[in-house]
């Protein structure tokens, strides 16, 4: 399955090893990691435990827009609540939606370091917030462990004799894609001395959900840069009739 696992800024090797084998017992291959704090690691090779062919295929990236950038779906996972509000899906809710969409092109699902999780600008990159169920009274779960609750579900979703997903017409727009729509939305917003009413200053990051919420594709994504390119021809100058 075209699914990538990324994991950012993980601080323990013991744990990436784990993540690999987690991955390679429900046919998961392509790791890719932003910015470990040490990797290779003995230790990871260690924890990995016949799965450092994973391992050794792992993708190391400096910033986290390039684990993703040539990703259609992504799903971002958390335990907390954020600011802005997000829809929430579980593991089992969303795994047949991945699985349809690595059909198409690779799906991303990514996790964050182990104290503090993702940031809010990370999950602003991503369409959807997963976040596993657990007992109130210790919710906790380890980075491997977490990851192991995923993948297990993307295996049951994608195995022999499940349920096919729903086909997609046309492919979702990749995160690079997706991207450069954002810069040129701002881009148009400040040509025409649009302001932010929505107070503090979160203008971007709401615009930024609302079309992740809606999960573009590449045609959609082609018609919302042709608006935006027809309001810059058309905009005339100011103080002019």
């Amino acid at each position: 399955m075209p699914i990538r696992i990324v994991l950012v800024e993980p601080q323990h090797p013991g744990n990436i090893g784990a993540v690999a084998r987690a991955m390679k017992n429900m046919g998961l291959r392509e790791l890719h990691l932003v910015k470990p704090a040490l990797f290779p690691h003995q230790e990871a090779s260690a924890r990995a435990s016949g799965a450092d062919d994973v391992l050794d295929a792992a993708v190391v990236h400096e910033r986290f827009d390039q684990a993703i950038a040539d990703c259609g779906l992504i799903v971002g996972t958390s335990a907390r609540q954020r600011h802005l509000p997000w829809s929430i899906v579980e593991p089992r809710e969303c795994s047949a939606q991945i699985i349809q969409s690595s059909r198409d092109q690779t799906a991303a699902v990514v996790f964050g370091a182990e104290r503090t999780g993702l940031t809010n600008v990370e999950l602003d990159r991503c369409h959807l917030l997963m976040t596993i169920p657990t007992a109130s009274e210790y919710s906790s779960l380890n980075l491997a462990m977490a990851v192991q609750v995923v993948t297990y579900e993307l295996w049951l979703a994608a195995r022999p004799g499940a349920p096919p997903p729903p086909e997609r017409d046309v492919p979702l727009a990749s995160a690079e894609e997706v991207s450069r729509l954002y810069v040129h939305f701002e881009q148009v917003l400040e040509e025409i001395d649009f302001k932010d009413r929505t107070g503090g200053g979160h203008l971007m990051a709401r615009i930024r959900r609302l079309f992740n919420r809606a999960q573009l594709d590449q045609n959609e994504m082609n018609i919302l840069r042709g608006i935006l390119t027809a309001v810059q021809s058309r905009r005339r100058p100011a103080g002019k009739v």
